[in-house]
């Protein structure tokens, strides 16, 4: 069939797609009481890990570190910063550039959210690792990011 896959039943991609998007559901379920969407929940937990290690990042950096895009980073980073859970401060080494500070409240409900959306990567990703010891947690993160990382 010239390179092409028979169907959708031997599709990676496919299978990817449809596990991506349940994996969304669930973590926007865990989210939903925590009144945080799937990229707020994303780039907040990102700024405080990053504060956390003694970093104040700008957008950019903070953008980076999440892989989010530069305009979806500055449109949900304003959406923090008006919910309280985000600070923004001019960089004083390049005005136009904001450093980014999580909030007490930012980073109360950080660490509510994390262990929610942790829990829902544990019950999430079980079925992969049943039977198969490598495709652990660490393991599954492993091949995960080598696929991010591949040229």
């Amino acid at each position: 069939m010239d390179g092409l896959v028979e169907g959708p039943a031997n599709s990676p991609g496919f299978w990817l797609w449809h596990t991506t998007l349940r994996w969304q559901r669930e973590v926007a379920a865990a989210l939903a009481p925590h009144d945080l969407t799937h990229p707020q929940f994303v780039l907040l937990s990102c700024a405080w890990w990053l504060n956390e290690q003694g970093t104040t990042p700008n957008q950019q950096e903070l953008s980076a570190q999440a892989g989010t895009d530069v305009r979806t980073t500055s449109q949900v980073v304003r959406k923090l910063e008006a919910k309280g859970l985000l600070d923004r401060s001019t960089d004083p080494d390049d005005t136009r550039a904001r450093r980014l500070r999580i909030t007490p409240r930012g980073i109360a409900l950080a660490r509510a959210a994390i262990p929610a959306v942790e829990a829902v990567d544990r019950t999430f990703f079980a079925p992969a690792a049943h039977g198969v010891p490598a495709l652990d947690g660490e393991g599954l993160s492993r091949l995960l990011r080598r696929l991010v990382d591949a040229p």
